[in-house]
């Protein structure tokens, strides 16, 4: 499939239509957009490029967040506490 263009000679994005829209999430939407002063499609756009957005964490940064919760919990949780709580409500 050609990708459109404009009168500028500029690559259009495609169109679709999005049929059957439960009238409760559509008025989520219409007050999201509002909130957010946007139209209903550049809401929609705008929710569609969050969902589909790399939320690939780099390994340093799950290393530094875990040595933060650990240092938190340091002295907190100790292995007899950690058992106690594994055994807690079982027979």
């Amino acid at each position: 499939m050609k990708p459109n263009s404009n009168q500028n000679g500029e690559i259009m994005g495609a169109n679709f239509t999005l049929k059957n829209i439960p009238q409760d999430l559509f008025d989520k939407v219409k007050a999201r957009a509002q909130r957010n002063h946007r139209s209903i499609n550049g809401e929609i756009i705008a929710s569609l490029e969050a969902a589909t957005a790399s939320r690939h964490v780099p390994v340093d940064e799950i290393l530094a967040r875990a040595r933060v919760l650990r240092e938190r919990t340091r002295g907190l949780l100790t292995d007899d506490l950690i058992d106690h709580a594994k055994r807690d409500g079982r027979p």
